[in-house]
């Protein structure tokens, strides 16, 4: 397989090249065969790489200079029709060419959402792309769509989303992937118009393995391998389940540090709570793949750190090593309505 060519908007995010030039160094470092194109402010970048990336083979790294950035709360439209040489949709165009195999950006969510469809088209019987990523449970992990790119969706939305999803995961390596739709019961009778017709919908599908409703603590109990929901919906659940990963990590690491004896209970439990630590971490789950599209574009949490945007990157590779968008396509035909 030749190697993998991975397009990097250096600009986006809430710390830009700063975070992404080192996290880009460090997933060189450790895949060989990766080629990046870091797009952005040339001489910002180099300034970047002379500090970072001493001992990388330069002819795994390139710059592609973009002269303009996409601001994080500039509205789609405007990043659409103003921007024409923002280093979002010159990474993406780079995509498009062939010259990379792979989009990743921590930008600006609405604008990557829009340039994409632009750029690159969804596939056919995809109105809308969807953003999907893994989410821990206690089976190992459900993927979760959609995460903000449609705050509003149909229920035939709702359909597609969910043969995506299970499409994508059973490429992934999941057998005939349960689908669930999220809910605020398991009843039939509960949940809103888009969900109860989405409902109707699967329930008719063919050749998908669709389980019904699900709650968010069946979310987390890994009761589906894949759970479908709107943007709004979906983006809330996420930024929630960060929060509270995070705050149930620090209140335990206090507790293990208010006194003598805890301290010593904290020491003897430390490699326990560091692996829970590191295994729910937000960082290591990072990176929401956009499917539907004609290319693989990868968005990572604008806040994210390098190991954050490194995750990201990392789940760029996985899709390509894949080929999720042939395959995805290949599948699509046979399951939408």
């Amino acid at each position: 397989m030749p190697a993998p060519v991975i397009a990097i908007d250096a600009m986006g995010g809430d710390f830009g090249p700063h975070c992404i030039v080192p996290a880009s160094i460090a997933c060189l470092v450790d895949n060989p065969s990766l080629h990046l194109v870091l797009v952005g402010q040339a001489p910002l970048i180099k300034d970047l790489l002379a500090k970072h990336a001493s001992g990388i083979d330069q002819s795994r790294l390139q710059i592609e200079h973009a002269s303009e950035v996409i601001a994080m709360d500039e509205r789609p439209a405007q990043a659409l029709r103003a921007k024409p040489d923002s280093s979002m949709r010159v990474a993406l165009e780079l995509l498009r060419s062939g010259r990379a195999q792979a989009c990743v950006s921590a930008g600006n969510t609405g604008a990557l959402m829009a340039l994409s469809r632009y750029v690159l088209k969804t596939l056919p019987g995809i109105d809308r792309p969807a953003m999907v990523t893994a989410i821990p449970t206690q089976q190992g992990a459900c993927h979760l769509l959609d995460l903000g790119a449609n705050v509003d969706c149909s229920a035939e939305h709702l359909y597609q989303f969910a043969v995506m999803g299970s499409v994508a995961v059973e490429v992934l390596g999941v057998p005939r992937p349960r689908v669930a739709l999220l809910n605020i019961g398991t009843e039939d009778v509960k949940g809103n118009q888009q969900v109860k017709l989405a409902a109707s919908l699967l329930q008719q599908a063919k050749g998908l393995n669709y389980i019904g409703f699900v709650e968010g603590d069946g979310l987390y109990r890994g009761e589906a391998d894949v759970v479908v929901c709107d943007g709004f919906v979906g983006n809330i659940l996420l930024k929630s389940s960060e929060g509270l990963a995070s705050m149930i990590a620090d209140r335990i690491e206090t507790l293990f540090t208010q006194n003598f004896a805890a301290r010593m209970v904290g020491a003897l439990a430390l490699p326990i709570l560091s692996r829970l630590r590191d295994d729910l971490a937000p960082a290591q789950h990072n990176g929401a793949s956009f499917l539907g599209l004609q290319g693989i574009v990868i968005k990572s949490h604008g806040a994210a750190g390098p190991e954050g945007f490194k995750s990201a990157i990392g789940r760029a590779i996985t899709e390509i090593e894949e080929n999720l968008p042939q395959r995805l396509h290949g599948r699509l035909e046979d399951l939408l309505l």
